[in-house]
């Protein structure tokens, strides 16, 4: 019974995360993953989790999670008009080859790698998008061909060794060729569930066997984890979206640099 007690407040902050990142998953098309992986990282640092396996777990539960908010919030994306099929149609398959290529990567290396390539892609994408002005373009087309398939392939690479739906990268690049940024966002979170479905199996598998995984894991994804954040960024996503259609173009990539700014630092300091 203590022991059930004890575990109360860890619940408590993983609900609440769950809650969190699901408006944001709407808000920002980021699946979540923004909030969840430095939250999780925290969380298992606190109960004392081997830091060797720490970040790959907070990524890998992540990922897991963001296959059911994804789902959520690109349905209700969808339904408002703000989902680029025919970009799904011919990116996915290489943003899907990114996924798959940046798991075996993560798999292999060490968290802290991980934990730098977040922090590193994280601010990186915040400075860009809190100094950039509104009307900001490289060009007013996406890349095709091979500069479309090595984007599309690096932004899912990226993503996957993150933890993250595709929506931290996915919305600045968009906007940079002219995308406007609601339908960036929903697009983004349509590309999520192809980030996190295929990542989230290769973290179940990179794990298996491991004995330094906390308990109720298979693999690297946490179950209790899961089942806690889950629902509640499922719940949530949908009042995400509706706040992100009635912000302005502006408002919303200044709400996407200050998590991304938070998110980073926290990862920095964590390094240190």
């Amino acid at each position: 019974m203590s022991e059930l007690l004890s575990l109360l407040p860890l619940a408590a902050v993983l609900i609440a995360t769950g809650c969190v990142a699901g408006v944001l998953a709407g808000l920002l098309g980021v699946g979540g993953g923004i909030i969840v992986v430095p939250v999780l990282f925290t969380m298992l640092g606190l109960i004392d989790i081997d830091p060797s396996v720490r970040m790959h777990v907070a990524v890998g539960t992540s990922l897991a999670s963001i296959v059911i908010t994804s789902i959520v919030s690109a349905r209700s994306h969808h339904k408002r008009g703000a989902v680029d099929l025919s970009l799904l149609k011919s990116w996915g398959i290489w943003i899907f080859a990114g996924s798959i290529a940046g798991t075996l990567i993560a798999g292999s290396v060490s968290g802290n790698v991980l934990s730098i390539v977040f922090a590193a892609v994280a601010l990186s994408v915040a400075l860009y998008m809190s100094l950039t002005p509104p009307d900001f373009r490289l060009r007013d087309n996406l890349p095709s061909g091979p500069a479309g398939w090595a984007s599309g392939s690096l932004i899912g690479g990226l993503s996957a060794m993150m933890g993250i739906g595709g929506g931290t990268l996915c919305v600045p690049f968009f906007n940079a060729f002219g995308f406007p940024v609601h339908r960036a966002v929903g697009t983004a979170a349509a590309i999520g569930l192809i980030i996190a479905a295929p990542a989230a199996l290769g973290f179940i598998v990179t794990g298996w066997g491991i004995e330094a995984l906390p308990e109720a894991s298979v693999g690297h994804v946490n179950l209790l984890g899961l089942v806690l954040i889950a629902p509640f960024t499922s719940l949530t996503a949908p009042l995400g979206v509706k706040l992100a259609h009635k912000l302005s173009p502006r408002a919303l990539k200044l709400a996407f640099a200050f998590f991304l700014f938070a998110t980073a630092a926290r990862m920095i300091v964590g390094l240190l």
